[in-house]
C-alpha cells in the first residue's frame, strides 16, 4: 500500500464531498513579524497593540492576509496538488480576528464540476472554511481551481457550476466586536486620508515597486505550508521556472497599497480576484487600486471602501484590459476587495 499522496485529480471529487485538511497551525507573534518581514506591510492595526486597543481590539491581530494563507496553506495537498492554475475567488469574508495562540485549521466542501471540453483537466469549485480553536469560523471564501485528469478516460460529472455573488452586500460584512475609530490617531496611521477623501471612480497609483527574489517566495510559501509543486521545483515546468504563489503577490499588492490607503485598515470581504498572468522573480511588481463603493456600518467611526487592487510588471499604472477583452500581459492581480476605513 503506497504511503505517499499523490494529491488529488480531476476524477477524485465529487458534488458536496466535504475535506477535513491537516494540520492545524498555531500562530504566534513570529508570523505578523516574518509577514512583515517579507511584504512592505506597515498598516497600523497590524504593527501595533497600542493602536489596536486604541481602536476598541485586545491587541494587534495577525494579518488578515497572513490569515488567509494559512488556511488556505492547509488546502493545497487536497485541492491544488494537482492544479493546472487557481482560477479565482468569490464570496470571501474574514468572520473573527486572529489572535497570536489561535491554532487554525481548514474544512473545504465542493460545490461545484465541470470537465473541460479538452478531456485532460477539470476545474473544481471549493467552499473553503478556516477554524480556531473554539470552532469559531474566523473566514470563508470560495475559490475554483482547474486540476488535471489521472485517467483521460473517465468519465465527465454532472456540470454544476454554482451561482455565486459578484459583490458581498455591505451589510453581510462581519466588523470585528469592539472596532471603534471614533478616537483614530491619523498621526500615528501615517496618512490623513479618510473615507470622506475617496470618491468612487477615483485611480491611485501607489508609486512603489518590489523586484521579487527566489528566496523570499519560496520561503513565504513555506510559512504557509503550501506544497504546490509548482512553486519549489524547477523540473516541475517545461520552462524550468518556479511559479511564485500568486498569494504572495496579493500579499505584496496589498502592502505597497500602503502608499495611498494606509487608513484601509482590515480586510473584510473578498468580492472576486484573477491571477491574471504568471509571476517569477526577476519582476518588479507595482500596484495601483481604484475605489468601486463606499458603505457606511454601524460601527463607530467605520467606513467600508471596496477596492479594486491591481499588481503589474511595472507597466503604466491603470491599464487593465485590451480591446478583446483579456488581461494586459502586464497584468499580475486583478482582486476585488472590502476594506475597513475611519470615517
Amino acid at each position: 500500500m503506497a504511503k505517499t499522496n499523490p494529491g488529488r485529480f480531476f476524477e477524485d471529487y465529487s458534488l458536496g464531498q466535504v475535506i477535513e485538511h491537516a494540520v492545524p497551525r498555531t500562530v504566534g507573534a513570529g508570523e505578523r513579524a516574518l509577514y512583515h518581514a517579507l511584504y512592505p506591510a506597515r498598516h497600523a492595526l497590524y504593527s501595533s497593540d497600542e493602536f489596536a486597543r486604541a481602536s476598541g481590539l485586545p491587541q494587534s491581530p495577525l494579518d488578515d492576509l497572513a490569515a488567509f494563507h494559512v488556511v488556505f496553506g492547509k488546502t493545497v495537498p487536497d485541492v491544488s496538488l494537482n492544479a493546472v492554475a487557481n482560477l479565482g475567488y468569490a464570496e470571501g469574508r474574514w468572520l473573527k480576528p486572529v489572535y497570536a495562540g489561535d491554532t487554525l485549521r481548514s474544512s473545504s466542501e465542493v460545490i461545484g464540476l465541470k470537465q473541460n471540453s479538452n478531456g485532460k483537466t477539470g476545474v473544481v469549485y471549493v467552499r473553503t472554511r478556516g477554524m480556531n480553536q473554539r470552532d469559531e469560523v474566523v473566514m470563508e471564501y470560495v475559490r475554483w481551481v482547474m486540476v488535471r485528469k489521472r485517467d483521460v478516460d473517465a468519465p465527465a460529472p454532472e456540470t454544476v457550476v454554482p451561482e455565486l455573488s459578484k459583490v458581498i452586500d455591505p451589510a453581510d460584512l462581519v466588523i470585528p466586536e469592539g472596532l471603534d475609530f471614533s478616537g483614530y490617531d491619523f498621526t500615528q496611521s501615517g496618512e490623513a486620508h479618510r473615507w470622506g477623501d475617496y470618491k468612487v471612480g477615483e485611480t491611485i497609483d501607489h508609486v512603489d515597486g518590489v523586484t521579487l527574489e527566489e528566496a523570499e517566495h519560496m520561503l513565504a510559501t513555506r510559512l504557509w505550508q503550501n506544497t504546490a509543486k509548482v512553486h519549489f521545483d524547477a523540473t516541475f515546468r517545461p520552462d524550468g521556472q518556479r511559479l511564485i504563489y500568486g498569494g504572495h503577490i496579493i500579499s505584496l499588492a496589498r502592502a505597497l497599497s500602503f502608499n495611498g490607503l494606509a487608513n484601509a485598515q482590515m480586510i473584510v470581504g473578498l468580492n472576486g480576484g484573477a491571477h491574471a498572468n504568471p509571476a517569477f522573480s526577476g519582476l518588479t511588481v507595482k500596484a495601483w487600486s481604484e475605489v468601486l463603493d463606499k458603505a457606511e456600518t454601524s460601527a463607530p467611526g467605520v467606513g467600508a471602501i471596496r477596492l479594486r487592487l491591481v499588481a503589474t510588471k511595472g507597466g503604466a499604472p491603470f491599464a487593465l484590459k485590451g480591446d478583446d477583452g483579456k488581461y494586459l500581459p502586464d497584468v499580475l492581480l486583478d482582486l476585488d476587495y472590502w476594506a475597513l476605513i475611519p470615517m
